[in-house]
C-alpha cells in the first residue's frame, strides 16, 4: 500500500524496541512463512506451530538482523529451520540453526537467548508478555527458551507432567504470546534486565553463603519458613533439609557453580553445574537446575531437577 513503512523502517524500529514494529512486519510476511512451513512439513497444525516458534525466534533475534533489507529471506530461513528440526524429530529449540542469518558470538557461536535480550528492549516486552502467562504456562515457556531444558522430555520430568501436556503448555504459551505480539501492545514493561540482576546477586549470594556454611542463614532471608521442596527423585521436604543436603555435597568434595539466572515475578529458574572431586567424577549429575516459586516476593516452593549426562 501506498504511504506504508518499508520492512527496512520496520527492522530498524523493532530493532530499537518497538514491539508493534515487529508485530506489523510478523504480520506483513506470515502468510509467506506459513506456505514455507506448510510446504516442509504438510500439515496445517504442525505448520502453524511452526509459524509461531519462527515467531518467537524472530523476536529474541530480531537484534541481530544484519541486512534489515532482506528481512524476508531472513524470516524464511528461520521458519526452515524450525521445520527441519520437526521433521528429525529434535527435541531443542532449533535457534543455533540460524547461525548463518544472526550474529555469532565472540566464541563462535549463536548468541545467548538472554544475552541478546539484554541488548535491545524488547527483552521488557518479553518479560511482561511472559507475565501475562499463567504460572504453568510461563514455567515451560521459561524452561524451553531460556535455559538449557529445552526438550520435551526434560521439561516433562522437571514439571511432573507428561511430554504430552508440555507440549500443549507450549503451543497455548506460543499463541498467546505471538498473539500479543501480533496485536502491538503499547504500554511501559517493568524492566525485566533489573530484575534478572537482582536475582543474580541473590543467587550469588545465596549459593557462596552456602559454600561457607551459612546457607540456612541466607534462606531464611527471602524463603518462607513453610516453603515445601520437590527434589529429583520426588521426594518432598521442608526447607530446613537444604543446608543438611548441600553440607552433604559439600563434605563429599561437590561444589556447585551458577551459570545462569531466570527471573520472573512469580518463577525464579537457576541452572548451576555440578563439579565433582576429580577422584570422584562420576558422584553427582553434571548440573542441578532450581525452580524457585515466590508468593509476595518470598520462595514459598522449591522443585530441583538434575541435568542428565550426554
Amino acid at each position: 500500500m501506498s504511504g506504508a513503512p518499508r520492512d527496512v523502517d520496520l527492522v530498524r524500529a523493532a530493532q530499537s524496541g518497538d514491539a508493534g514494529s515487529l508485530g506489523l512486519l510478523l504480520a506483513r510476511h506470515r502468510a509467506r512463512m506459513y506456505a514455507i512451513a506448510l510446504a516442509l512439513l504438510g500439515h496445517s497444525q504442525d505448520a502453524e506451530d511452526a509459524v509461531q516458534e519462527a515467531a518467537l525466534i524472530a523476536l529474541r533475534r530480531c537484534g541481530d538482523i544484519r541486512d534489515p533489507e532482506a528481512v524476508g529471506p531472513w524470516l524464511g530461513m528461520v521458519v526452515r529451520n524450525v521445520c527441519r528440526a520437526q521433521l528429525r524429530s529434535m527435541s531443542a529449540v532449533p535457534v543455533a540453526e540460524v547461525s548463518g542469518v544472526v550474529a555469532m558470538d565472540r566464541s563462535g557461536g549463536p548468541p545467548d537467548p538472554a544475552e541478546v535480550l539484554d541488548r535491545h528492549s524488547l527483552r521488557d516486552w518479553v518479560w511482561n508478555a511472559l507475565e501475562d502467562l499463567s504460572p504453568r504456562l510461563q514455567l515451560v515457556t521459561m524452561l524451553r527458551y531460556f535455559t538449557d531444558v529445552t526438550s520435551y522430555e526434560d521439561i516433562a520430568a522437571l514439571c511432573g507432567t507428561p511430554v504430552g501436556t508440555v507440549r500443549s503448555r507450549l503451543n497455548q504459551a506460543r499463541t498467546k504470546m505471538v498473539g500479543a505480539l501480533l496485536g502491538s501492545a503499547d504500554r511501559a514493561y517493568d524492566d525485566a534486565t533489573v530484575r534478572n540482576r537482582l536475582h543474580r546477586r541473590l543467587a550469588e549470594e545465596t549459593l557462596g553463603a552456602a559454600h561457607r556454611g551459612q546457607f540456612a542463614s541466607a534462606l531464611s532471608q527471602w524463603w518462607s519458613p513453610q516453603a515445601d521442596v520437590t527434589w529429583p527423585t520426588g521426594k518432598h521436604t521442608g526447607v530446613d533439609y537444604l543446608p543438611t543436603a548441600f553440607d552433604h555435597d559439600l563434605s563429599d568434595g561437590v561444589r556447585h557453580e551458577l551459570l545462569n539466572v531466570v527471573a520472573g515475578r512469580e518463577v525464579v529458574i537457576w541452572e548451576a553445574a555440578l563439579l565433582n572431586p576429580p577422584e570422584d567424577p562420576l558422584h553427582c549429575p553434571p548440573g542441578v537446575v532450581w525452580v524457585h516459586f515466590l508468593n509476595q516476593g518470598r520462595v514459598s516452593k522449591l522443585r530441583l531437577f538434575h541435568r542428565r549426562r550426554r
